[in-house]
């Protein structure tokens, strides 16, 4: 298996953010949903800090009561040792009552439940607004990011990783709406609180104040020192859990080759390395965090410990009371807990951009189609003409397979491709399908240009049974109609039946609605390539591709499925690539290729008694074989 590299460590530039954050440009549709969520989400964080105003206000209410009863206590006792009268008793107690209000504790506790009420109501429509953006903006990020990826050209699935992109569409969205829905409301209140709760401080008492704003700075420089490690180290858990989930992801769909090759211990000890990686680099994450939050526990416990204590001064000195040091001490927790939180978040928004950034990397690539393409059609008869064509690899661009590529097939001719494994066959069809570029010459089609023409629309007129089927997990009648989304199920099972696989299918208890597992799993060889032929007369291609579209059948199954095919070839150009010749006799012109070039041409009669010719070779070896 090929060993990705490690990415270097690098630093976010300020252009490279601001590009990351972009991806937000999705919940542009829904701005005032998420303005009006912001501007609640501002107000509820404001609110927060009222409400130790309002518990200081409480106790300060309540102090003269509790100083009435000591003081009432102490008169009855003197008044008693010196046999008082009882009227001036109460008139003791009388002047002493003037210091209580009832009434005021009462109106204070109304006001902190109607401000907690204003807090919760307020609250509900900024968690729903913020929530109702984020799902659908992610939906639309989710959707646009699966339509770029399916729309790149082939090139992008052969350098890319399937489990790398799925992390893609999974991993990094759900770290954007992760930050978008929960992380965001936490960072907007954890700087919130300390605006709003500093000039109160600093209103009961500047000398306290001061603590707070010689801490403060030392803690944001602190998160900023942290947010440079974490940055690179979050990206590099990212990749390896990516790359985790792609060994995952092909050991699982080809369980059947892991066990025959008896393989389970070596994938599993494969995927215990990558997922030791991926634990190491947690640890290391967990290493500076730790440090960080060892020093926010330090430093802001160390500065509630001072400010109890130097607050209890204060009281003393009468320069503020005992309601403005609980006010204080609740405002103070308020902005500990906000910084301490801050690491948290900055954590998280650095991941994001780290995922914005990947999800941005994709989306900038250059589609080969469009999805509103959908419904373009180029009919077209079917005459297609190589005119020199020169090809290499993208990957391999030193190395030239073809140079100087040239030959014609007129509009309803069967042609087959023949030649040793790696001379050309399937490139040719690929070429011809646009899934490839070509360096020089042309490929014509009705006389015109391939790359002139729309590529959805000339594909359309593209029909292939290929040797490995595909098929998809849903049923029958859903990879039947995957040729024609649109088809009816009158002409789902025409096309079965015209593939001689309606008897097979009529034998499910469930018929065409039969699941078939992944990739077809519960179905045979035969019984998935007769799927795949029947997918393809449904489709009523104009070129139709066959590739060894009779190699998984048996005896009776082949003759069956070869009476289909040469109703489907009527009238169509067929391009066959064989390897068992016996199936391309009856072909138009036969095509012999060899390191990328047509070394023999013509029909099976012709090359079959050829000397020392490479098809009838071909012939021999595999009569000897037989």
């Amino acid at each position: 298996m090929p060993e990705t590299t490690e990415k270097p460590k690098k630093r976010f530039s300020r252009k490279e953010i601001v590009e990351a954050l972009r991806i937000y440009r999705f919940i542009l549709p829904y701005k005032w949903q998420f303005i009006t969520g912001m501007i609640l989400l501002t107000i509820t964080s404001s609110i927060v800090s009222v409400i130790p105003g309002g518990f200081g206000k409480l106790i300060n209410a309540a102090l003269p009561a509790a100083d009435a009863i000591d003081k009432i206590a102490g008169v009855l006792k003197s008044q008693l040792a010196s046999d008082a009268k009882l009227s001036e008793i109460q008139n003791q107690i009388n002047a002493f009552k003037s210091q209580i209000d009832p009434n005021k504790l009462k109106d204070i506790g109304f006001l902190l439940g109607g401000v907690l009420l204003i807090q919760a109501i307020l609250s509900f429509f900024r968690i729903y607004l913020l929530e109702y953006v984020s799902q659908n903006a992610m939906a639309a990020i989710r959707r646009a990011l699966y339509e770029k990826i399916i729309t790149l050209p082939i090139q992008f699935f052969e350098e890319n990783r399937v489990g790398n992109l799925t992390s893609r569409i999974s991993s990094d969205v759900s770290q954007l709406q992760d930050a978008l829905s929960n992380q965001l409301a936490f960072f907007v209140r954890q700087l919130v609180l300390p605006i709003v709760c500093i000039p109160l401080l600093y209103h009961v008492s500047p000398k306290l104040t001061y603590v707070i704003l010689i801490i403060l700075p030392l803690l944001v420089v602190a998160a900023v020192l942290f947010g440079r490690f974490i940055r690179t180290i979050s990206r590099k858990a990212q990749d390896k859990l990516a790359e985790s989930n792609t060994i995952v992801e092909e050991t699982f769909q080809s369980a059947d080759m892991v066990k025959a090759f008896t393989n389970e211990a070596y994938e599993t000890r494969r995927y215990g390395i990558i997922n030791k990686s991926v634990a190491a680099i947690g640890m290391e994450s967990a290493k500076y965090r730790a440090g960080f939050v060892s020093f926010i526990i330090f430093a802001m416990f160390g500065a509630i410990v001072y400010i109890v204590y130097a607050g209890l001064q204060e009281v003393a000195l009468k320069h503020i009371s005992i309601g403005e040091l609980v006010q204080y001490f609740i405002l103070t927790i308020f902005i500990g807990s906000s910084l301490a939180g801050l690491s948290e978040s900055y954590t998280v928004l650095q991941k994001t951009i780290g995922a914005s950034e990947r999800v941005n990397e994709i989306l900038g690539e250059e589609s080969e189609t469009k999805v509103e393409d959908e419904h373009l059609t180029d009919l077209i008869k079917g005459t297609v003409e190589f005119k020199d064509v020169s090809f290499a690899y993208p990957s391999r661009k030193d190395i030239q397979l073809f140079n100087g590529l040239s030959f014609k097939v007129d509009s309803g001719q069967k042609i087959a491709l023949v030649g040793p494994s790696g001379s050309g066959k399937s490139t040719i069809i690929k070429l011809l399908s646009g899934l490839y570029p070509f360096q020089d010459g042309e490929i014509l089609v009705d006389g015109k240009d391939i790359r002139k023409y729309n590529i959805t629309a000339l594909r359309k007129n593209f029909g292939t049974v290929p040797q490995d089927v595909v098929l998809f997990g849903g049923t029958i009648r859903e990879n039947i109609a995957y040729g024609k989304p649109s088809a009816t199920d009158t002409e789902v099972l025409e096309a079965a039946r015209k593939a001689y696989a309606l008897e097979f299918i009529n034998s499910f208890p469930e018929g065409l609605d039969t699941v078939v597992g992944e990739r077809g799993v519960k179905l045979s060889g035969g019984q998935k390539q007769r799927i795949a032929i029947a997918r393809a007369i449904l489709r009523d291609p104009k070129i139709l591709i066959l590739d060894e579209a009779t190699s998984a059948l048996d005896s009776e199954s082949e003759r069956l499925v070869k009476q289909a095919l040469d109703e489907l070839m009527k009238n169509r150009t067929t391009f066959i690539i064989a390897h068992r010749l016996s199936t391309i006799r009856e072909a138009d012109t036969i095509l012999v290729i060899n390191k990328g070039k047509i070394v023999e041409q013509g029909k099976h009669q012709e090359l079959s008694v050829m000397d020392k010719g490479i098809y009838s070779n071909l012939l021999k070896l595999q009569y000897d074989l037989e």
